[in-house]
């Protein structure tokens, strides 16, 4: 590699190279990029929806809402499940989302002592530019790669991803 196209993960392989020259260390290098690359990319998300007035738990609530489509209302149980958290978890979230104007709780019409989540049209609103904005960046962020080049690492990172799919995060 020449000076001009090392990166930060080259500088860390050479090292770890130069002190056990016997490893094989591609993985290092490409987890290495993943993991820096996913980290930096969320952290710009994270300033951008700050800006937006969400934590990246807000915007998580209000996305899993926007995407189950109209009426934009689901239980806590159906909130939970897909954001995978337990009820708990989710309590604090939808107090701060309340408390914002972006939803609103209300008594679930099938079951007396159940509740819905229904996002507010100024919850929509917030969380509809989130995502046009967010987009927009991750777009930005992927504009050193050809269209044949980002179809190609989608491609590739779908193969690797499938092979933890069933994972945990934590």
């Amino acid at each position: 590699m020449t000076p001009m196209t090392d990166d930060a993960v080259d500088r860390i392989i050479a090292q770890w190279h130069r002190e056990m020259p016997d490893l094989e260390l591609d993985s290092m290098a490409l987890y290495g990029r993943i993991h820096r690359i996913s980290r930096k990319l969320g952290a710009r998300l994270h300033r951008l929806r700050a800006q937006q007035g969400l934590g990246r738990n807000e915007f998580d609530v209000l996305a899993a809402i926007r995407r189950s489509g109209e009426p934009f209302t689901l239980s806590p149980k159906e909130i939970g499940a897909t954001l995978m958290l337990s009820s708990g978890g989710l309590t604090g979230r939808l107090d701060k989302l309340e408390a914002a104007g972006f939803v609103e709780r209300l008594p679930d019409p099938a079951d007396r002592r159940g509740l819905k989540v229904r996002m507010t049209a100024r919850g929509r609103e917030v969380i509809e530019e989130a995502v046009r904005t967010g987009i927009d960046l991750q777009d930005e962020s992927l504009s050193v790669l050809t269209a044949r080049e980002r179809e190609q690492l989608g491609a590739l990172l779908r193969k690797l991803h499938l092979g933890f799919e069933d994972e945990p995060f934590d």
